[in-house]
């Protein structure tokens, strides 16, 4: 009961079409019909020319990651699982949100939300990573997906650091490893498209 808990939290609250919403009420726009049709701060930048509507965008995103989280840990104060659990589910939704027939966003800004306040060491190595890749490429999309690949890489790694800097503890390493691959590879999932686009415009 208490994992159905969880993820019924992160999924209602993931779910928030946010990007739709918000094209729909102030341009009159269906995000998921322009531009590369992702629903998330990124495309709703690009299709609206507007910065408030992308960092309002990012920010909602970024809070249903952390409300998920928070109040899940309100329920369930010493258990770092049913958070986690609730983080996971809050990405997937926003992926692959039910109310947009299963059209979503990449799920950054949320999972970014979620692991500041459950595993905030993932978070700080990803926009590290993210920083170096940007710099190499000037490409948004190879920094995302370089170093969504490399955190994966350093979740394995770092497994023992990441126990003592995440809220509540995990019991042990491979919980922690888990879920925080779980969520990379959903994110990653995510980035295949664009990668291939990336791929194509290379040749």
């Amino acid at each position: 009961m208490y994992y159905l808990i969880s993820s019924f939290i992160g999924y209602i609250l993931g779910s928030i079409p946010t990007a739709y919403l918000f094209l729909k009420k102030a341009k009159g726009i269906d995000i998921t019909k322009v531009g590369s049709g992702n629903v998330g701060a990124m495309n709703s930048f690009e299709t609206s020319n507007s910065k408030l509507i992308g960092f309002s965008v990012f920010g909602i995103d970024f809070l249903k990651g952390i409300a998920s989280v928070l109040i899940t840990r309100l329920i369930f104060p010493d258990d770092f699982i049913f958070p986690a659990i609730a983080l996971f589910f809050a990405v997937f939704s926003h992926c692959y949100n039910p109310w947009l027939s299963f059209n979503g966003g990449r799920g950054l800004s949320t999972a970014a939300g979620g692991a500041a306040v459950l595993f905030p060491f993932l978070l700080v190595v990803w926009a590290v990573l993210w920083v170096i890749f940007y710099i190499m490429r000037k490409d948004i999309i190879f920094a995302n997906i370089s170093s969504t690949i490399f955190s994966l890489l350093m979740v394995f790694f770092t497994s023992e650091i990441g126990v003592k800097y995440a809220y509540p503890h995990p019991k042990d390493s491979a919980v922690l490893i888990l879920v925080s691959t779980s969520v990379l590879i959903l994110i990653f999932i995510r980035h295949i498209e664009p990668l291939k686009e990336l791929l194509s415009a290379k040749k």
